[in-house]
């Protein structure tokens, strides 16, 4: 029966024949395969520039500290000026973990793609890894929605680069405190009329805030890229 005569009533996405459209692509050439082959290219094309997004962000947020660094530790600095760079990171956490969801969506279908179009285009033997994928797919492109809780992402950002950004500007913050002052630490972390003991319990909240949503246990929603192989293992010849 020719494409264009189907019953697509009756389609279903998780019979063999459909889901491993790969080994048919490699079989043979397809009108299907040139639509995926530019739909894929898209994908891929959105996925970059959401990543270039995340990666304007980081730029942005070390260029800030490196700046903010350079007052405070200048004749005319003042520990709040770090205390103002603590905020500032964090106002950029917050934007690029709505960044990362978005871009999570994007990637998500690319490696939706990857593991049951591609995987299965070279290796049809191996059969795809959700039997489902293309309902799946179809459902994401008819009601798009975020995959990655906000939470996660946040936690995400931090491990891969803000907390070692929260850490540097912590060790600005004491080392501006002890070694730059003769007061004790408590009085010299004063902010106007806020005394010092408010400000340590503010910033030592935090710190424990952000370490917590770090590394607190939760399932993954993200969609990873990567397995557990050793670094080099599929390079391995027979």
């Amino acid at each position: 029966m020719e494409e264009g005569d189907r019953d697509w009533d009756e389609f279903d996405p998780k019979a063999r024949e459909e889901r491993e459209i790969g080994r048919e692509m490699v079989s043979k050439s397809t009108g299907l395969g040139s639509v995926m082959a530019h739909f894929y290219r898209g994908e891929m094309s959105v996925v970059t520039t959401w990543r270039s997004r995340l990666d304007e962000t980081i730029n942005w947020a070390v260029t800030i500290i490196s700046a903010i660094l350079i007052y405070a530790f200048s004749t005319e600095g003042n520990h709040v000026i770090l205390l103002t760079g603590m905020v500032v990171i964090a106002v950029f956490l917050g934007i690029e973990a709505r960044r990362y969801q978005a871009y999570d969506v994007y990637r998500a279908r690319a490696r939706m793609l990857q593991e049951n179009l591609f995987a299965n285009t070279l290796d049809p033997s191996q059969g795809v890894e959700h039997r489902n994928w293309r309902r799946e797919l179809s459902e994401d492109y008819r009601n798009p929605a975020i995959k990655t809780p906000y939470v996660e992402a946040l936690a995400r950002r931090l491990r891969r680069i803000y907390l070692p950004f929260f850490v540097l500007m912590l060790a600005a913050w004491l080392f501006k405190l002890t070694a730059f002052s003769d007061q004790p630490v408590l009085e010299a972390a004063a902010v106007g009329s806020v005394s010092g003991l408010v400000v340590c319990s503010v910033v030592g909240l935090f710190y424990v805030g952000i370490v917590a949503i770090s590394f607190w246990p939760r399932e993954r929603r993200s969609k990873g890229e990567f397995g557990e192989y050793e670094p080099g293992e599929w390079k391995e010849s027979d």
